[in-house]
């Protein structure tokens, strides 16, 4: 065969190939058998490594794996990958539906309802119609790349056919592991660990436990043709990008379906929660027969002008709910109760159970939460108790078989000193949690809040992992987040199990940190109740840690969002003197303690000091981020729905009637793009 005859016929094998893989793993309607697909699949394959200057990565021969990585890049998100709210009843549904309607009062509101896949969320980046990235969801902000596994997930298309598609967009769903292949894969490992000599208890012990956490470890796995044989699954619901034109959720699933990815045709269009109900009632009961395991069901307001009108809170968006099927439960022995300390020094009750297979999972402790929950379930040790995963993630203990109690049970009284240190506990009022206040003297606090600094959200040490921050304090080497910065590596390679190379990447790791914004230092220096979303209106509001410290309660509570409560406990930290040694040390090591102007957030003017201003509709020369952020840099502040402290409503093009319903009832003066620029002008 002479080169261009081997070129195009790797050509046209590699079309035919992509069209029965969408046939049988897209539309679940083959047209060859898997003989035949295989023997095509070898030929291309046989083609390719005779003539490797026509080996495409976008070719089906790459559906086989064989790529090696041995550490997963962090990526961050380009849109975060937000997490829903849950419920478990119709009641909170309801709430939730008031809660649309009432936002938007004369609007018809339309819910699309999709089944809730029990798998692994992924983030997928086409350019020009070419997968070029694959992205787990990680912690919202930032995932791992896991593109090559990705790439031998057969529904998955690696190069789109002709189409309207924009040239940059990025579409998410859920990997799945299907049941059948779950099923397969335990029995070929209970077959070989039979073989091996391994009792049935053991076997047991070594199984899967259930297809979502198989398929996480799946796409962790770093020899790619490992993944191939896993024949994972995937099902893609939502598209992002800046120039979709879509007005409903339900349009772009049907023009992601033309595309030629895998949409579920379970997804409904529901005009009232009647329907809604209906559909959740409908595939709690008919799940067992999906070939794939479901939770529960996810409700979408469908249109996308109401959806940004709802906008979001600080962790979900407000026009979207999971509803989840009520979790597994069993019955089990409670042994004992043990107590944990967290960081901030709440003491946590941990119920020791005998060990029971819940969900999937061999469970040996539940949560208890605290002393009140305990007394609600009025415990005894010997009790037989129900255990259930709350949200199928975290087990806990939801009642007591008093039909099963020990004659001679007695009542279980609560600690009153610290586990670990001994110290009398406290219990502020108002507040369900005990509480250690030995803060500089109890280790697992120490221990705490060294780990939430160094952790990914905070400063992102790299090689500073819990059990790395452990014995650098066991050693006597750490104390206090400052103390971080004075490591030395000669200090760090005399420890057990830490090298020469190790060392250098601790060292590198922290240096890389004095680089981390101002925002995120002070998230992570760990004032309580101040978590990443108040750490960063706290930053751009004062701008620098010493105008934040010095701040009297009146200047915090000034702050967007800032209550009370916050408010209290920002005075309280940076009261303690110690607290603010550490401050002046961190400075001294060069961390980024202000929020440096530049061109996206310095200020501009104040000719909008003191004014509300919301933003709705679309606009001909600005995106609504813009908007907001010329809003800010004028020296305003944006709201998110119309009350009395709004001066100001922005409406562009196609925005919502409630809004400016409002706005004329409340007397707010409504603008457009053009009296906005004169404003700023």
């Amino acid at each position: 065969m002479t080169k261009e005859q081997a070129g195009k016929r790797i050509k046209e094998l590699s079309i035919e190939l992509d069209e029965h893989n969408y046939k049988y793993y897209v539309l679940s309607h083959p047209t060859i058998s898997d003989y035949e697909f295989d023997k095509l699949l070898e030929e291309l394959i046989s083609l390719e490594k005779q003539f490797p200057e026509f080996l495409s990565p976008h070719s089906p021969s790459q559906r086989v794996g064989g790529a090696i990585t041995k550490d997963f890049a962090t990526v961050v998100h380009k849109y975060p990958m937000m997490s829903l709210g849950n419920t478990y009843s119709e009641e909170d549904l309801r709430d939730f539906d008031q809660r649309v309607r009432k936002l938007l009062p004369d609007d018809k509101i339309e819910y699309v309802c999709e089944l809730k896949f029990d798998g692994v969320a992924i983030g997928l980046t086409y350019k020009d119609g070419e997968l070029v990235r694959a992205v787990t969801r990680g912690d919202g902000l930032q995932g791992d790349d896991v593109t090559a596994n990705v790439k031998t997930i057969r529904s998955i298309p690696l190069k789109l056919k002709k189409g309207d598609y924009p040239a940059e967009f990025e579409i998410r769903g859920e990997i799945i592991l299907p049941r059948k292949e779950f099923d397969r894969m335990n029995a070929e490992l209970a077959a070989q660990l039979k073989e091996d000599g391994f009792s049935e208890e053991e076997i047991n012990e070594r199984l899967y436990r259930n297809p979502r956490n198989t398929a996480s470890g799946t796409l962790k796995q770093q020899d790619s043709s490992i993944v191939a044989t896993r024949n994972l699954d995937c099902f893609l619901y939502a598209l992002y990008g800046d120039n979709l034109s879509f007005k409903t959720h339900f349009e772009s699933l049907d023009k992601a379906r033309e595309w030629g990815f895998k949409v579920s045709d379970k997804t409904r269009l529901c005009s009232n929660l009647e329907e809604v109900m209906h559909y959740i009632n409908e595939w709690e009961h008919r799940r067992e027969k999906l070939g794939f395991e479901i939770d529960g069901v996810v409700i979408k307001v469908n249109n996308y002008l109401q959806q940004q009108e709802l906008g979001f809170t600080s962790k979900v968006p407000r026009w979207a709910i999971a509803y989840k099927y009520k979790a597994e439960a069993a019955a089990t022995t409670l042994n004992d109760i043990g107590y944990q300390v967290g960081r901030t020094g709440a003491i946590t009750p941990v119920a020791h159970l005998k060990p029971v297979t819940l969900a999937g999972t061999i469970v040996k402790r539940a949560s208890l939460h605290n002393a009140d929950q305990i007394e609600k379930l009025d415990l005894r040790i010997g009790d037989t108790v129900f255990v259930e995963k709350g949200g199928e993630i975290i087990p806990k203990i939801t009642g007591v078989d008093l039909s099963k109690r020990l004659a001679h049970a007695s009542k279980v009284k609560y600690i009153t000193h610290c586990p670990e240190c001994n110290t009398e506990l406290i219990r502020i009022e108002g507040e369900a949690n005990h509480y250690c206040p030995n803060e500089n003297g109890c280790p697992p606090q120490i221990v705490g809040r060294l780990i939430h600094f160094t952790s990914r959200k905070a400063m992102n040490i790299e090689g500073l992992g819990g059990e790395t921050v452990d014995l650098l304090f066991r050693e006597g080497l750490v104390h206090n987040i400052a103390d971080i910065y004075d490591l030395k590596k000669e200090q760090i390679m005399g420890l057990e199990r830490m090298g020469d190379k190790s060392a250098s990447n601790i060292i590198e790791g922290i240096n890389k940190s004095k680089k981390i914004p101002f925002e995120r230092v002070l998230y992570a220096i760990g004032i309580r109740y101040a978590g990443d979303t108040v750490a960063r209106k706290l930053a751009r509001h004062f701008k620098n840690i010493d105008a934040l410290m010095n701040a009297n309660f009146e200047q915090l509570i000034e702050a967007p969002e800032i209550g009370e409560k916050i408010a209290a406990s920002v005075l309280k930290h940076f009261a303690d003197i110690e607290k603010r040694k550490v401050i002046e040390r961190l400075k001294h090591a060069g961390l980024q303690i202000e929020i440096k102007q530049d061109a996206s957030n310095q200020t501009l003017s104040e000719k909008l000091k003191g004014i509300t201003i919301v933003v709705t509709g679309t606009f001909k020369n600005y995106e609504r981020d813009q908007l907001k952020k010329l809003i800010e840099q004028h020296g305003g502040k944006n709201g998110s729905s119309v009350t009395g402290k709004t001066n100001y409503l922005l409406a562009g093009d196609d925005c919502g009637p409630s809004k400016l319903e409002k706005a004329e009832k409340m007397k707010v003066k409504i603008i457009n793009e053009e009296q906005f620029e004169e404003m700023i002008r």
